[in-house]
């Protein structure tokens, strides 16, 4: 039986709609209640909701009431605390039955999960289970990423997520985030709306068509937002009823997925050009009409030809950030300016060769040569002669500038063609050698060999993800350079013992950055992303490197630092917003490290009255 008031409630809204009355059960058919012809569709409990009558020819209203206790309190993500609801809270929220006797501590529960993750052997489940467990528990889902990130970042995101992507048709199971596709245009702050939170801070968006180092995965690309957000919340702090993942759906040139019987996306070749970006113009001014001027709008995972396209249209008109871009170069700035230390001299005394230059190549090189630029009071022009890349097509030089894409040209510098990267490295003779090219094994025994050759310790950054498509793994660049490497990748690599001597890899990974990078925007209320900020952020990683990490031969700082690195992160791009004049919320507060720590969302259960 109802509640009277809810049961009134209840009567009014569906007698309203010449639905059948609540309040009693019984059993049978053709029954008289009160003078009232009730009928027994169902087989035994009134069907009140008219659920049994529904077909495709005859539609109900599918109304819900929702209350923050009993069954509906379980079911609550944000509010769910499973076996942990004390006596008290079940007895005053209808929860006794609804659970078993046991209370656990969050702690214990957590335990208990470590435990069940460690059993699963494929990688994937432990993502499926940790999805599961953010479904139906939000607070036990962040505490345990948090407490546990060195362990679980590789399975919510690079490299498990690579493999769920691909999977996603198969283990979809509830819709996570916004999916805006080419049927929604005309209508996308209509669809916008649909959401159900109101103050949206961050906004991570991809079209599908260039996961990781995996190709146009379209719809299926859901993932990397969804896994992008829960660092943003894990790492960086900002509250999870603040992020929305989005996908942009246009279609997908996989014929693979094309032909899937199970694929969630639409069913077409991707639209491109006038069409594409008509549709990515209504969703960017839809975003600012619904969210305002300091929503920061995160581009995640769009080819070269659009990520390029959509950051320079939209950066002086919105707060937009491009992580394939900007973040991979931060992070990668802030490794070298750290591994300075170990190899010695200044950015500017350094050579560096770059295989790979799409995005995340020519992004990091750009940020490169303004730092030197900036340290030595130099051109930028000039800065940049001291950078080389290799693209499919060999190094790229003058010559072959008028074939070259827009993005490539200012890298194309003075030198004879060369075609293969062992080629190349014997001719610039570079001291730190990059791959972001997503081809896996491309630095050879001979290429890290030739590095060797030429530095005593040469600094290789292998960045490509997932692991599939790593340049090289840990344990060749240490064994090809005999220990002498200074190594650092995409993906993360077991330690290598080596001569008797154990090496640590780092991991260039963006989770360092664009948490932290996020934060100080949001905290500062910035309207624009200025390329100093990403200088800072690189500037306040490469500070956290201790002398201990140094030893083991590490150019970033461990991730069970993380929240504490994210607060130095916040703070000191909000200190150059301020300084920029580009944050809006005043007064600045007088300790940005204390602020951004305070401004952190902390995964702690509450107590219910």
């Amino acid at each position: 039986m109802l509640p009277f008031k809810r049961a009134n409630f209840l009567r009014q809204a569906f007698g309203g709609l010449g639905l059948w009355k609540i309040g009693e059960r019984k059993l049978g058919t053709g029954m008289e209640m009160n003078g009232e012809k009730v009928v027994d569709f169902g087989g035994g409990v009134e069907d009140f909701y008219g659920e049994d009558r529904a077909s495709e020819d005859q539609a109900i209203t599918p109304w819900t009431v929702s209350v923050a206790s009993g069954y509906s309190l379980l079911r609550d993500p944000r509010h769910n605390k499973g076996i942990a609801f004390t006596e008290k809270e079940r007895n005053a929220h209808y929860l006794t039955g609804l659970l078993p006797p046991a209370v656990f501590s969050q702690d214990l529960q957590e335990k208990r999960l470590m435990k069940i993750l460690r059993e699963y052997e494929v990688p994937l489940q432990r993502y499926m289970a940790m999805m599961d467990l953010q479904e139906r528990n939000e607070k036990l889902f962040y505490k345990l990423l948090i407490d546990n990130v060195e362990e679980l970042l590789p399975v919510v995101y690079t490299p498990t997520v690579g493999e769920a992507c691909q999977k996603y048709g198969s283990i979809f199971r509830r819709p996570q985030g916004l999916y805006i596709s080419l049927k929604e245009k005309g209508r996308i702050l209509e669809v916008l709306k649909n959401w159900p939170e109101k103050s949206i801070q961050v906004i991570v968006v991809t079209d599908g068509e260039r996961i990781l180092g995996l190709g146009d995965l379209g719809c299926q690309g859901m993932g990397i937002p969804v896994g992008k957000l829960s660092l943003y919340t894990a790492l960086g702090g900002v509250r999870p009823s603040a992020c929305l993942p989005v996908t942009i759906d246009v279609g997908t040139n996989n014929k693979k997925l094309l032909d899937d019987e199970f694929y969630i996306g639409l069913k077409q070749n991707r639209a491109t050009g006038q069409e594409y970006y008509e549709l990515l113009e209504e969703f960017m001014s839809a975003v600012k009409q619904n969210y305002g001027e300091k929503v920061l709008v995160q581009f995640e995972d769009f080819a070269n030809h659009n990520a390029f396209e959509l950051l320079s249209k939209y950066r002086s008109s919105h707060l937009v950030f491009n992580d394939d871009i900007q973040g991979t170069a931060s992070v990668v700035l802030a490794g070298l300016v750290a591994a300075l230390k170990l190899v010695g001299g200044t950015l500017a005394d350094h050579r560096f060769l770059f295989l790979g230059a799409g995005e995340a190549g020519t992004g990091i090189a750009e940020l490169i040569a303004l730092e030197i630029s900036k340290k030595t009071n130099t051109p930028l022009e000039e800065a940049r002669k001291k950078i080389w890349l290799v693209d499919s097509k060999g190094l790229i030089v003058s010559s072959r500038r008028e074939s070259l894409q827009h993005f490539k040209k200012p890298w194309a510098h003075e030198h004879e063609p060369v075609k293969e990267l062992l080629a190349a490295v014997k001719a610039i003779k570079p001291t730190v050698l990059i791959g972001t090219s997503s081809v896996g094994k491309a630095f050879t025994k001979e290429v890290v060999e030739a590095m060797a050759s030429m530095n005593k310790k040469p600094l290789i950054l292998a960045l490509s993800n997932p692991t599939s498509q790593s340049e090289c793994t840990a344990e060749e660049a240490y064994t090809w350079s005999e220990g002498r490497a200074i190594f650092a990748s995409g993906s993360p690599f077991d330690s290598v013992e080596y001569n008797g001597k154990l090496f640590v890899p780092g991991q260039a990974n963006n989770a360092y950055i664009f948490p932290g990078f996020g934060l100080g925007l949001i905290m500062s209320g910035t309207i624009r992303i200025h390329d100093d900020l990403l200088l800072a952020a690189s500037e306040a990683l490469a500070a956290q490197v201790t002398e201990e990490n140094y030893a083991k031969g590490l150019i970033y700082p461990p991730f069970t630092n993380i929240r504490k690195i994210s607060a130095h992160i916040a703070a000191t791009v909000a200190a150059k917003a301020y300084e920029l004049g580009l944050a809006s919320r005043l007064p600045r507060p007088k300790d940005l490290v204390k602020f951004a720590e305070s401004c952190m969302y902390t995964p702690v259960y509450g107590s219910y009255r």
